[in-house]
């Protein structure tokens, strides 16, 4: 495994990683990234992405720099173009084995959901998951490779979709437009109403009994 790669001040993404990796021999080429570490509530989501690189959507960024409508729209290309792998670590598992394992366990399982076997991927950060490939941790990733950016538009819509869901079952808590993140309104919620069953105990304040708030 090769060191993190640290970005430069010049904007970089394209598919020179993916080329690159493609002429040193690797014929499948997987993006990975992951959602939802940093939320109270609901499940990490990780997307694994082998685009195809003759028919790369355009517009491809860090899914955090695009609007939700554009997100839908790339996401519905996405699939449409490359090979896609999806998974989820539930918020109690990551009550159980911790948000970083979680997370790295969230990105093994969308690999292994991928319709091919990777023999390279890309993983966003600097922190990647043992996986049965080559492995290239790429710190900022999603804002400069392009495999990695499609991975975290496709992890991202997915969790936001779950997070939609939930806040219907549970309104009070406001996760359609939070997606379980710690806002004020999510928290003077959990004050007033304590957390519901997708809550990650785990995680402060609900650890500390919301005494804090």
């Amino acid at each position: 495994m090769t060191a993190p790669i640290r970005p430069s001040s010049r904007p970089n993404l394209g598919l020179e990683h993916e080329m690159a990796a493609r002429a040193a021999g690797f014929t499948c080429i997987a993006g990975l990234d992951e959602v939802g570490r940093g939320p109270l509530a609901g499940p990490v989501v990780s997307a694994a992405v082998v685009l195809d690189l003759d028919a790369v959507p355009q517009g491809l960024a860090d899914s955090k720099a695009l609007t939700a409508a554009k997100r839908e729209a790339l996401f519905a290309e996405i699939l449409a173009t490359s090979r896609v792998g999806i998974a989820s670590v539930s918020h109690a598992e990551i009550d159980s084995i911790n948000i970083r394992q979680a997370s790295l366990l969230a990105m093994c399982r969308a690999l292994a959901a991928l319709p091919c076997k990777p023999d390279m991927a890309f993983v966003d950060g600097n922190d990647p998951p043992d996986l049965p490939c080559s492995v290239e941790a790429v710190v900022k990733g999603d804002s400069r490779i392009a495999s990695i950016a499609a991975a975290s538009i496709v992890a991202k819509v997915v969790r936001d979709r779950l997070m939609a869901r939930l806040g219907t079952a549970y309104p009070a808590y406001g996760f359609a437009s939070n997606a379980g993140y710690s806002t004020k309104a999510h928290l003077t919620v959990l004050a007033s109403e304590g957390p519901c069953p997708f809550h990650r105990l785990s995680f402060a304040p609900l650890r500390q009994g919301l005494l804090d708030l």
